[in-house]
Order: structure tokens, then sequence, then C-alpha cells
């Protein structure tokens, strides 16, 4: 059973969840098109062992959009403090990843290690789509639906391109996971909160030698071409980095397969 947590940072509510099992400390940063409900069953499995703790970032879930300039790494570590934990492992999806390298380098002391799924890196190169004919297709119909203010379109092809991948049919993974991802993904297309909000100002592509700690890089093979590479680039230029392979999945495996991941994460701790 989790515990609701609302935390106070700057005028703004976070609002998680903790399930308490004891050490080691795991924390959970979402995807950008998801919130903290996208970890719910993977927490649900980890916590027979360990404190798992999950938060909605600014503008995702029950957390509001912000009114005036904030920094997710400062919100990450103003959670820690408010929950007294001094050093925790960092699990992130996508934009999730990409705060925990920033936090990894902006604060290493309070990082244990990463495990990193599907990643954005702050500072990488921008991916040339235009040769990527499958992530053409969602980029010229997503910006169509835009440009007419259609966000039930938009959202139905987000959630393709993300939970089923952008080269599988749409409705590969159904169900509950697909309900969730289609809810979690309207909320955040309502405060249309820009992408780069809170951004750290950290160039971690330039700097990912000075991440000296463990990291586990996972990609699932479905997922868009130029993350499939990058992140086995990601786990080859970390200096104790590895690569993992998440077969058969997307960009959202812990809506997909929350039993692997939950062991893919335990997995990593391990990592020495």
């Amino acid at each position: 059973m989790s515990e609701r947590i609302v935390v106070d940072v700057g005028g703004s509510r976070l609002v998680g969840e903790r399930w308490s099992g004891g050490s080691p400390v795991v924390v959970f940063l979402h995807a950008g098109v998801a919130d903290r409900r996208s970890w719910g069953r993977v927490a649900e499995v980890l916590a027979r062992s360990m404190t798992v703790v999950t938060y909605d970032r600014r503008g995702h879930g029950e957390s509001p959009p912000s009114t005036a300039p904030f920094s997710h790494v400062v919100d990450l570590l103003a959670f820690l403090d408010e929950l007294a934990v001094e050093t925790a492992w960092l699990v992130g999806n996508s934009m999730g990843g990409g705060l925990a390298l920033d936090a990894a380098l902006l604060a290493p002391e309070r990082v244990a290690g990463l495990t990193l799924l599907a990643p954005a890196v702050s500072g990488a190169p921008e991916p040339d789509l235009a040769s990527d004919p499958d992530m053409q297709f969602f980029e010229d119909g997503i910006t169509r639906a835009v440009e007419a203010g259609d966000l039930d379109e938009v959202n139905r092809l987000e959630t393709w391109l993300w939970l089923d991948g952008p080269a599988g049919p749409e409705g590969r993974v159904d169900g509950e996971a697909r309900t969730l991802a289609l809810q979690m993904n309207a909320m955040i297309l309502g405060h249309d909160v820009p992408e780069d909000a809170g951004a750290s100002g950290v160039d971690a592509w330039d700097r990912l030698d000075e991440v000296l700690l463990p990291t586990t890089v996972a990609c699932g093979d479905r997922d868009v071409s130029f993350l499939v590479t990058r992140c086995r680039d990601l786990a080859r230029r970390l200096p104790r980095g590895r690569h993992r392979v998440l077969e058969g999945m997307a960009h959202l495996p812990s809506l997909e397969a929350p039993t692997i991941v939950a062991a893919s994460v335990s997995e990593s701790m391990n990592q020495r």
C-alpha cells in the first residue's frame, strides 16, 4: 500500500507516492507523456524489498503547471529532502531519464546509481527524423493535428508512437495500459506546458565522462530508431555504463511489462 505525499516547492505543489519497504530507496522519474501512475505496477513489485518513491513533475498528473521559472532538478532534490532521503537510486524513463542524468551531474552525492530507460540527454544532437519514414509519418500527423487544434488526434498519434512503437500497429499494447497512457497524456496536452520548462541548463551529452555512478541504459527494440542507437552509444560512453535491450517493447516499458522492468531495475541496482 502506498502513502500519498504532497511537497511544496517554490510556491508549487508536487504530488507523489511512497511505498515503504526499507533500504535502499529508489526514485522513479516518469516520461514526458506520462505521470507517476506509469510506475505503479513496477513499484508494487519492488516495494517488497526496498522503499519506492515516485512523483508527478509540474504539469503532469496531480502536480499543477508552474506559473514561475523553476528547475526539475531542484524539485527532485527538494522532494528527497522532504522525505529525509540522503541518497537514492534514480530510475528515469525518457525525459525522466534526462532528469536523472542531470541530477547525477549536479548533485552526485545524492545519487547512488542510475537506471535509464530510453532517456533524453540534455545537450544531445538533434536527430535527423527526415531519414526515418516511420517517424516522419508521426511528425507530419501530429503537426497537422496541432495546427487544427485537435488534441484528441495528437493524443492518439502520440500514444501510438510511444506505447506501440513507430513501426508497430496501432493498438499493439491494449487494455489498462493503453487506457492509462491516453489518460495521462491527455492531461499533459491540456496543460500545454513547454517541453523545455524546468530545464537544468546542463550539457550532459558532453559531460558523460563525469558520471561515475553505475548506470544501466535500457531501450526497447520497438522504440524509435534514433533512441535505440543513442542508448547503445550512451552506455558505451558512460564510464560505468551497461546496455540492455528490452525485447519486444517500445518507449514506455513500465506499462508494457512491469514485472520485467522491475527485474531489470533490481539487476541494475546490484551492478558494481
